[in-house]
C-alpha cells in the first residue's frame, strides 16, 4: 500500500469506527486478469463478472481500509506471453494491490516470472496441475489430490472402469496432469495397454476419428472411460461428437475437469445426462449460503447466469484477502501474504476453507453427474481435503515439500533439507 492510503486510513480512523464511510483520496486497486475474447473467453468472462460483483459488494460495505475499491480489468485475450504483459500492466502502470486472474496453466506460468520480478500478488482459482508453489500466487483453485486423482478413484471402485482414456488439451495443464494420473493408474495395477492419452490444441473441433479411437479402446470387452483435460470451446465439439456416435454415459463414461455449468450452458445437454464433472462446488450444493450466492449472482449478471466452481474459488479468495488486508492494515504484499496463512472463510457446500502454508486451500471434492438442464446433481462428496502442491505419485516431486511459513520455501527437498530453489518458474 502506498503513503497515500496509509495516511488516509490513519486519518479517517475515527470516522469508520462510527460508520463505513470511504476515504476520497484513496483507491484499493484490484486487477482483473481474464481472457475476454479468444477461445478461453467462454470460461473466463464469467470470472471477469464474478470480481466486479465481489467488489461491488465489498465496496457497499465500507470498502476497504476506509478507502472505495476499484477494478482494472485487462483483457489477454486467450494469449498465453500477453498475460505477462498485461500484469506487467497492471502492476507498474495501474499500480494495483493485487491480481485476480488466469484460467489456462501456461497462462498463469506466463505471468509468474513477471509476479515475482515485481513481488505483485495473484488469486489462481482453477484446477491445476500442481507441482508449483509460488510466494506471489494463492492457488485457491484444485491441486490434483483435490479433483483428478479422486475423479480417477471413483472411476476404479465405483463404476469398474477398467480401460482409461485420458484426453487433453495440449498444453501444461493436461500433460502433467495425465502424467500424474498415468503413474497413479499403473500403482493400481493398471495395464500401459489400457491408457490411452492424446491431445488436442486450443479450439479443436474435429472429434470423429478420437471418438472412434476411444470407442475401440473397449473392443475386447473392458469398461472404458474417459478423463478429460480438455479446456475451453473444443468441449463443445467433443460432446458433440459423443452424441453423434451415440455413445452414451452408460457405455463410456467421461468425467470432466474443465466443464461445469457455464460451459454446459452453451450446450444441448439432453445428449449428455450422466456424464460427470469432478469439482469442488457445483451451483446444486444446498446449503443457505450457497442460495444466497446464487441469488446475489443472478441479480448482478442476470437471471439465466449459473455459477461455478471457479467463481467460489474467486469468492473464497476475494474475501479471504479482505481479511488479510484488514488484518495487516495494508495492502503491503509482504504484510498480506503473512496474513493469509491460516485464514478461515466459509465455502459455498458448507464447510471452511483454510489457507494452507503451501498456498493451498483445504476443499472438499464433488463428483457432478450432467442433468438435462445442464446443472448437477450431486452423487459424491467429501470432507476437506488439504492441497498437496508437490503430487505424491512422480519420485522427484515426492520428496518435496511447500511451506512459506515456516520453511519460507516452496520448493523443499526433505531429503537433502534444502530449499533447491526460489522461483517457481520450473
Amino acid at each position: 500500500m502506498n503513503t497515500r492510503i496509509l495516511l488516509a486510513v490513519a486519518a479517517t480512523t475515527t470516522a469508520l469506527s462510527a460508520a463505513p464511510a470511504l476515504a476520497q483520496d484513496c483507491t484499493v486497486k484490484v486487477g482483473v486478469l481474464h481472457s475476454l475474447s479468444g477461445t478461453m473467453a467462454i470460461s473466463e468472462t464469467t470470472l471477469k463478472d464474478t470480481v466486479l460483483m465481489l467488489v461491488e459488494q465489498q465496496n457497499a460495505k465500507g470498502g476497504l481500509l476506509g478507502c472505495p475499491i476499484e477494478a482494472v480489468v485487462v483483457d489477454p485475450a486467450s494469449d498465453w506471453p500477453l498475460f505477462a504483459e498485461k500484469a506487467r500492466e497492471l502492476l507498474t502502470v495501474n499500480e494495483v494491490d493485487v491480481i485476480f486472474g488466469s484460467w489456462t496453466s501456461v497462462s498463469r506460468k506466463s505471468a509468474l516470472p513477471v509476479l515475482e520480478e515485481l513481488n505483485g500478488l495473484m488469486f489462481y482459482p482453477v484446477q491445476y496441475e500442481g507441482e508449483e508453489s509460488s510466494r506471489n500466487v494463492f492457488y485457491t483453485g484444485a491441486a490434483p489430490n483435490q479433483q483428478a486423482i479422486p475423479a480417477v478413484d471413483y472411476f476404479l471402485e465405483e463404476l469398474g472402469v477398467e480401460s482409461f482414456a485420458l484426453l487433453g488439451t495440449d498444453y501444461v495443464y493436461p500433460r502433467t496432469t495425465n502424467n500424474i494420473l498415468d503413474a497413479y493408474l499403473k500403482s493400481k495395477g493398471v495395464a500401459t495397454e489400457d491408457i490411452f492419452v492424446n491431445y488436442t490444441p486450443f479450439g479443436h473441433s474435429d472429434w470423429a476419428t478420437i471418438v472412434a479411437d476411444v470407442v475401440a479402446l473397449g473392443a475386447g470387452g473392458k469398461k472404458v472411460g474417459v478423463i478429460s483435460t480438455i479446456n475451453g470451446d473444443a468441449n463443445i465439439g467433443f460432446y458433440k461428437e459423443l452424441a453423434a456416435a451415440g455413445v452414451s454415459a452408460d457405455d463410456i463414461p467421461v468425467v470432466a475437469f474443465s466443464v461445469g455449468e457455464e460451459e454446459l450452458s452453451g450446450l444441448d445437454t439432453t445428449e449428455l445426462v450422466g456424464h460427470l464433472a469432478a469439482w469442488n462446488y457445483f451451483q446444486s450444493a444446498d446449503t443457505e449460503i450457497n442460495a444466497e450466492f446464487v441469488k446475489a449472482w443472478k441479480a448482478h449478471a442476470g437471471e439465466n447466469r449459473v455459477t461455478n466452481d471457479p467463481m467460489e474459488a474467486h469468492y473464497i479468495g476475494f474475501n479471504m484477502w479482505v481479511n488479510a488486508v484488514t488484518e495487516a492494515g495494508t495492502t503491503d504484499v509482504d504484510a498480506v501474504r503473512q496474513a493469509m496463512w491460516g485464514q478461515e472463510y466459509p465455502n459455498l457446500t458448507g464447510g471452511t476453507a483454510v489457507m494452507l502454508p503451501n498456498h493451498h486451500l483445504t476443499k472438499p471434492v464433488l463428483i457432478g453427474e450432467i442433468r438435462a438442464d445442464g446443472q448437477f446433481d450431486i452423487i459424491s462428496q467429501t470432507e476437506e481435503v488439504a492441497g498437496d502442491a508437490w503430487t505424491d505419485y512422480l519420485p522427484d516431486s515426492a520428496v518435496l515439500k511447500s511451506d512459506w511459513q515456516e520453511l519460507g520455501c516452496g520448493m523443499y527437498n526433505t531429503e537433502t533439507g534444502t530449499c533447491v530453489q526460489m522461483t517457481s518458474n520450473y
